[in-house]
């Protein structure tokens, strides 16, 4: 047992299996879905910064959603990859704290960006006339810096109060990485209350931005069923729907892995969880953008 948390060198992470024909298939695995998403981000990425049409404001914030999927999976994946390859659980604490911190970091800068991007989509379609004048370019890069900042003050905020706590419950972490909740079950004080003030408050924010997505989409509907075109609506449509879909699978998954009473947690229901909001989305949000987009599909 670990007196706290200063004596703490290293955390020991969940082994997907002991066995080691199923530790190097569950490295494929995660290199071939690490790799697709690399491919993937990339390829958009590439897109917009290469093709001049592509140069609107919905594909600025497509890239930088792009950028943060790149980065929120390869804080998960590789380590866990390495892991598996070298059949160790070990991470390091300070490899925690950064696995933490930049986990936090990337998700709520996403969060904060799918919320400016429903602005968007409400301001392309219910305010056409003042596009230009509203997102313009320097609103656009403002818009995605205050995600990335308030990404940054947030995950400031969340890994010094976890890391600040004395943890005296072992060091082994039940999850592939480094998760808040999984850190927290390793607290010995009582001082989880001040956490979960925080994490009251942070509740309100991602609150507060769920509400406005919802509003800004009602608003979104009402206009779109009004257009008396068929083919008017059916571009409106999938210029919102893949929005509406990746930020549906990014906030259910989120708030079931981090809200769920405890009653119902298992290691196996937290694994899924995680894969679900950490692996899932980086990979698959790209397909989401790109299957209906009849531009970006040109720009590849």
């Amino acid at each position: 047992q670990m007196s706290n948390s200063t004596s703490l060198k290293e955390f020991l992470l969940l082994a997907l299996t002991d066995v080691r024909q199923m530790q190097l298939l569950n490295f494929v695995l995660f290199l071939g879905i690490y790799l697709a998403a690399l491919l993937a981000n990339g390829l958009i990425i590439t897109a917009v910064v290469c093709d001049h049409r592509l140069h609107t404001p919905m594909y600025f914030f497509l890239l930088n959603l792009s950028l943060l999927d790149i980065g929120s999976i390869s804080t998960t994946v590789p380590k866990s990859m390495a892991n598996s390859l070298w059949d160790t659980r070990a991470i390091s604490y300070s490899g925690c704290v950064a696995q933490v911190f930049l986990l936090v970091f990337l998700l709520s800068s996403e969060y904060s960006l799918l919320t400016v991007m429903a602005y968007d989509r409400f301001v392309a379609i219910c305010r056409p006339l003042h596009y230009e004048t509203l997102l313009g370019s320097r609103a656009c890069v403002k818009m995605a810096g205050a995600a990335w900042v308030t990404g940054f003050l947030y995950a400031a905020l969340h890994t010094g109060n976890t890391f600040s706590l004395p943890l005296c419950q072992g060091h082994e972490v039940e999850q592939f990485f480094c998760e808040i909740p999984q850190i927290l079950k390793l607290s010995c004080s009582d001082s989880y209350l001040r956490e979960v003030g925080v994490i009251v408050v942070c509740a309100c924010l991602i609150f507060g931005c769920f509400l406005f997505i919802v509003v800004s989409y009602v608003q979104i509907f009402a206009a779109v069923l009004k257009i008396p075109s068929e083919q008017g609506r059916h571009k409106a449509f999938t210029m919102c729907i893949p929005h509406l879909v990746v930020v549906v699978l990014f906030v259910s998954t989120l708030v079931f892995a981090y809200l769920k009473p405890r009653s119902i947690s298992s290691p196996a229901l937290d694994l899924v969880l995680s894969l679900l909001y950490a692996v899932v989305p980086p990979t698959v949000n790209p397909l989401i953008y790109s299957l209906r987009n009849k531009e970006l599909k040109e720009a590849l």
